[in-house]
Protein backbone atom coordinates (compact mmCIF):
# COMPACT_ATOMS: atom_id res chain seq x y z
CA UNK A 1 0.00 0.00 0.00
CA UNK A 2 1.37 3.80 -0.88
CA UNK A 3 1.36 6.46 1.42
CA UNK A 4 0.27 9.43 -0.94
CA UNK A 5 0.96 12.74 -0.48
CA UNK A 6 -1.20 16.10 -0.10
CA UNK A 7 0.81 18.65 -0.72
CA UNK A 8 0.05 21.90 0.82
CA UNK A 9 1.10 25.37 -1.02
CA UNK A 10 1.25 27.69 1.82
CA UNK A 11 1.17 31.27 -0.19
CA UNK A 12 4.42 33.63 1.12
CA UNK A 13 3.77 36.50 3.25
CA UNK A 14 3.63 38.96 0.08
CA UNK A 15 1.04 37.24 -1.62
CA UNK A 16 -0.85 36.48 1.48
CA UNK A 17 -0.53 40.61 1.83
CA UNK A 18 -1.28 41.20 -1.78
CA UNK A 19 -5.30 42.45 -1.47
CA UNK A 20 -5.09 45.37 0.18
CA UNK A 21 -8.28 44.48 2.26
CA UNK A 22 -5.47 41.45 4.10
CA UNK A 23 -2.64 44.30 3.99
CA UNK A 24 -4.85 46.70 5.91
CA UNK A 25 -5.86 43.99 8.26
CA UNK A 26 -2.31 42.87 9.10
CA UNK A 27 -1.01 46.49 9.12
CA UNK A 28 -4.29 47.89 11.37
CA UNK A 29 -3.31 45.03 13.77
CA UNK A 30 -0.31 45.29 14.51
CA UNK A 31 -0.84 49.32 14.72
CA UNK A 32 -3.49 48.59 17.63
CA UNK A 33 -1.44 46.28 19.62
CA UNK A 34 1.17 49.80 19.72
CA UNK A 35 -1.74 52.04 20.29
CA UNK A 36 -3.58 49.73 22.81
CA UNK A 37 0.41 49.96 24.68
CA UNK A 38 -0.25 53.79 24.30
CA UNK A 39 -3.40 54.53 25.80
CA UNK A 40 -3.42 51.25 28.36
CA UNK A 41 0.18 50.38 29.25
CA UNK A 42 1.01 53.64 31.30
CA UNK A 43 -1.75 52.52 33.95
CA UNK A 44 0.14 49.68 34.74
CA UNK A 45 3.80 51.07 34.28
CA UNK A 46 3.75 54.49 35.27
CA UNK A 47 1.42 55.29 37.57
CA UNK A 48 3.92 56.99 39.77
CA UNK A 49 5.67 58.95 37.27
CA UNK A 50 3.89 62.51 36.35
CA UNK A 51 1.18 62.90 33.85
CA UNK A 52 3.70 64.44 31.49
CA UNK A 53 5.84 61.56 31.44
CA UNK A 54 2.85 59.10 30.78
CA UNK A 55 1.64 61.38 28.24
CA UNK A 56 5.07 61.87 26.60
CA UNK A 57 5.58 58.46 26.42
CA UNK A 58 1.86 57.07 25.30
CA UNK A 59 3.12 59.66 22.76
CA UNK A 60 6.27 58.13 21.27
CA UNK A 61 4.28 54.95 20.93
CA UNK A 62 1.47 56.42 19.20
CA UNK A 63 3.39 57.92 16.98
CA UNK A 64 5.31 55.08 15.66
CA UNK A 65 1.36 53.20 15.98
CA UNK A 66 0.55 55.86 13.30
CA UNK A 67 2.88 55.38 10.85
CA UNK A 68 1.32 51.97 10.86
CA UNK A 69 -2.15 53.21 11.07
CA UNK A 70 -1.88 55.70 8.55
CA UNK A 71 -0.83 53.40 5.35
CA UNK A 72 -3.01 50.98 6.38
CA UNK A 73 -5.86 53.21 5.98
CA UNK A 74 -4.41 53.87 2.39
CA UNK A 75 -4.18 50.82 1.30
CA UNK A 76 -7.23 49.54 2.66
CA UNK A 77 -9.65 52.59 1.32
CA UNK A 78 -8.72 50.92 -2.16
CA UNK A 79 -10.80 47.62 -1.57
CA UNK A 80 -12.96 49.08 1.36
CA UNK A 81 -15.42 51.90 2.20
CA UNK A 82 -14.74 54.52 5.10
CA UNK A 83 -17.50 53.02 7.09
CA UNK A 84 -16.04 49.55 6.35
CA UNK A 85 -12.37 50.37 7.97
CA UNK A 86 -14.00 52.00 10.74
CA UNK A 87 -15.90 48.46 11.80
CA UNK A 88 -12.65 46.64 10.38
CA UNK A 89 -10.41 48.66 13.13
CA UNK A 90 -13.08 48.44 15.98
CA UNK A 91 -12.97 44.53 15.56
CA UNK A 92 -9.30 44.41 15.62
CA UNK A 93 -9.21 46.67 18.41
CA UNK A 94 -11.92 44.38 20.47
CA UNK A 95 -9.28 41.39 19.12
CA UNK A 96 -6.25 42.78 20.58
CA UNK A 97 -7.80 44.76 23.63
CA UNK A 98 -9.48 41.94 25.35
CA UNK A 99 -6.59 39.53 26.00
CA UNK A 100 -4.07 42.59 26.76
CA UNK A 101 -6.96 43.66 29.49
CA UNK A 102 -6.71 39.69 30.80
CA UNK A 103 -3.35 38.37 29.84
CA UNK A 104 -1.36 42.03 30.89
CA UNK A 105 -3.09 44.07 32.93
CA UNK A 106 -4.77 41.25 35.01
CA UNK A 107 -8.45 42.29 34.56
CA UNK A 108 -10.91 39.13 34.87
CA UNK A 109 -12.45 37.76 31.93
CA UNK A 110 -16.23 39.06 31.30
CA UNK A 111 -19.18 37.87 29.53
CA UNK A 112 -19.37 41.76 28.42
CA UNK A 113 -16.95 40.92 25.55
CA UNK A 114 -18.20 38.69 24.25
CA UNK A 115 -21.86 40.60 24.01
CA UNK A 116 -19.73 43.19 22.49
CA UNK A 117 -17.93 41.16 20.16
CA UNK A 118 -21.77 40.14 18.98
CA UNK A 119 -22.31 43.61 18.89
CA UNK A 120 -19.56 44.55 16.76
CA UNK A 121 -20.32 40.90 14.48
CA UNK A 122 -23.53 42.96 13.40
CA UNK A 123 -21.89 45.87 12.77
CA UNK A 124 -19.44 43.79 10.53
CA UNK A 125 -22.72 42.10 9.11
CA UNK A 126 -24.66 45.46 7.95
CA UNK A 127 -21.58 47.60 7.22
CA UNK A 128 -20.32 44.78 4.81
CA UNK A 129 -23.32 43.41 3.46
CA UNK A 130 -23.64 43.59 -0.46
Amino acid sequence: MSATLVQFHMPSFPQLIAHPALACAALLTVSNLFMTFAWYGHLKHLQASPLWVAVLVSWSIALFEYTLMVPANRIGYRAMSVAQLKILQEVITLTVFVPFAVMYMGEPVKLDYLWAALCLGGAVYFIFRA
